[in-house]
């Protein structure tokens, strides 16, 4: 999974990477060479008292080093541009995908989840592919080019090499295989630890007021804990490898000065071919050490890029249309007919055989107890999912064959949890028509009951919103909610139980400009409240996901059981009345 993401996301940077691994062969090649300069010098200048020889190889040493230092300077430089750029790239596709993402796949992940794998999981492979760049390019052309130069110095000393490469090998291959399934059992409780985090700041309000921080702060403790434990038990492994690996390297050395010493005394070898036999031990070993870390490295990477993958590899079940249609006649006339929800796996569908017609110039109401379907309901018409069963249609078109864009412009959803992005009042009013004017804001805010706090603030307009409008009450970040689908103007408007956190008094002076306002417009309602929807041309009565009454209120009043019972459990008899 992972070369095949780095293969992906690597096409289009085939010339920078190209350039960067002859950049690398250069600077391991004059690596390489650096020893056996230093050993013509020992044997051949040093040791015979030829000052010139010194001077003249001394001055190809220095060229040699500063061809290397070149070299890699501009394979780093290559390498972090592009190993950026993945990263870069690689975010960019999981963002999109997960923007594509209906509300079953967001869940199906889970928000935190996918926080984790945009961040810390491209972090990872970004990290990898930068390490690969830097040093295991070079890593195996040092370890085949010290061999071969080991070798051409003296074949019997290298026999040290035949030992030495293997069991470093066999040493890194166990660590390895025991490290990938702990990466992947701490990337998990990354997860948990990311997810009871954002709980506990979501929900602060709540906690404070159940007392419950002392059982949270236990909660996190344990998510804590649990991925202490397990980053503990990595650890304690990779601490492993580099022991293991410096204690065959100082074998190997010792091994060397003790064959090498007999050698020379034999007369076959060199001091300064001896001294170049250490240079490129160190060498070998380096390259064994620099792919080690590697190793370290690619567990992680292959598991983050696997949980990357299953994220790109995942399909909206919101799916655009191959031919859509483009323009639609703008009546804003919504059909649903014999539609039905159900959730992957569930026995029961949310929602079987619903059918809905809204006219323009009509409010049309949806109430039902808690957990009828109308949230669901609702959210078929702007497709946050698909029906499962029947269509729903807008202007006589399958919402699934209308162009994303233009079905955005003509049905605006207010949802039952509004929430406010981090900016300013006019940043977010402006969120569904980026061209609106200070004035069309102002008008929205006037119909949504908000002009009066807003014009309080001290920048008016351009009052700081912080994330998910925190530094606002409820019932001012539902109407701010309602006043941004105003400025949006579509022709389907859809309100999602968004009078709630309203007093009656704001709630009836909302419904009565809101009338005028969308007086044109077709409008669905959902509500708990009776007193908000009983003035509306049609009620639909659900229950258990089903259509149990369609009429006016005076005519569920008289007829239908369902409605009274809710009816009566908000208002007296003569209220109702």
């Amino acid at each position: 999974m992972l070369i095949r993401l780095l293969r992906t996301y690597l096409r289009p940077y085939r010339k920078p990477i190209s350039l960067l691994v002859l950049l690398q062969l250069l600077q391991t090649c004059a690596t390489l060479y650096l020893p056996t300069l230093n050993a013509h010098i020992i044997d051949n200048g040093v040791v015979k008292g030829d000052t010139g020889y010194i001077v003249s190889f001394g001055g190809v040493m220095i060229a040699v080093s500063l061809a290397q230092v070149v070299c890699n300077i501009g394979a780093v430089y290559f390498g972090a541009r592009t190993a950026s750029a993945l990263g870069r790239d690689v975010r960019g596709a999981v963002f999109d995908r997960v923007q594509s993402f209906s509300a079953r796949e967001v869940g199906q992940f889970g928000a935190p989840s996918l926080i984790t794998r945009t961040t810390n999981d491209v972090q990872q492979i970004q990290m990898l592919a930068l390490m690969t760049f830097t040093l295991m390019v070079s890593a195996p052309i040092m370890c085949v080019g010290g061999i071969v130069l080991a070798l051409g110095l003296d074949v019997p000393l290298s026999g040290v090499l035949v030992a030495v490469v293997p069991t470093l090998g066999v040493c890194v291959t166990l660590i390895v295989r025991r490290l990938r399934p702990l990466f992947r059992s701490m990337q998990v409780r990354l997860d948990t630890v990311n997810r009871v985090l954002r709980e506990q700041i979501t929900g602060n309000r709540v906690i404070r007021a159940f007392v419950r921080d002392e059982y949270e702060q236990q909660r996190f403790r344990k998510a804590n804990a649990d991925l202490t434990d397990m980053s503990l038990k990595t650890g304690n492994l990779l601490a492993l490898m580099f022991p293991v690996v410096m204690t065959t390297v100082n074998l190997s050395s010792i091994a060397v000065v003790w064959f090498g010493a007999h050698r020379i005394d034999s007369g076959g070898m060199q001091i300064g071919d001896l001294t170049a036999f250490l240079s490129y031990l160190m060498q070998i070993v380096m390259s064994v050490m620099m792919a080690t870390f590697m190793f370290m490295m690619v567990p992680r990477a292959e598991v983050c890029a696997e949980r990357v993958q299953e994220v790109l590899d995942t399909s909206s079940s919101v799916v655009p249309p191959s031919a859509p249609v483009t323009e639609l006649r703008r009546h804003g006339h919504l059909e649903i007919r014999a539609g039905g929800f159900r959730y992957p796996g569930a026995e029961e569908p949310v929602l079987k055989g619903i059918d809905l017609v809204a006219r323009p110039g009509e409010t049309t109401a949806v109430i039902g107890s808690t957990g009828s379907g109308k949230s669901t309901l609702l959210g078929l018409v702007p497709r946050l999912f698909d029906a499962t069963e029947g269509e729903v249609l807008v202007d006589g078109v399958p919402v699934a064959e209308v162009e994303p864009a233009l079905l955005a412009r003509t049905v605006g959803l207010v949802p039952q949890k509004p929430y406010l992005f981090a900016g300013t009042v006019a940043t977010n009013l402006r969120y569904g028509n980026p061209e609106a004017t200070d004035a069309e804001l102002w008008q929205a805010l006037e119909v949504a009951q908000a002009r009066d706090f807003v014009s309080k603030l001290e920048n008016g307009l351009d009052s700081p919103i912080a994330q998910g409008g925190t530094n606002v009450s409820g019932g001012q970040r539902q109407r701010l909610a309602i006043a941004r689908t105003l400025v949006q103007r579509p022709e389907i408007y859809l309100f999602d139980d968004s009078f709630s956190a309203l007093d009656y008094a704001t709630d009836a002076a909302l419904r009565e400009a809101l009338g005028r306002e969308t007086a044109e417009a077709t409008v669905v309602i959902v509500a708990q409240r009776v007193a908000t929807i009983r003035d509306a041309d049609r009620i639909i009565v659900l229950d258990e996901g089903r259509v149990v009454g369609v009429g006016s209120h005076q005519e569920l009043m008289a007829d239908n059981e369902t409605y009274r019972e809710i009816v009566l459990s908000q208002l007296t008899e003569a209220e109702a009345a």
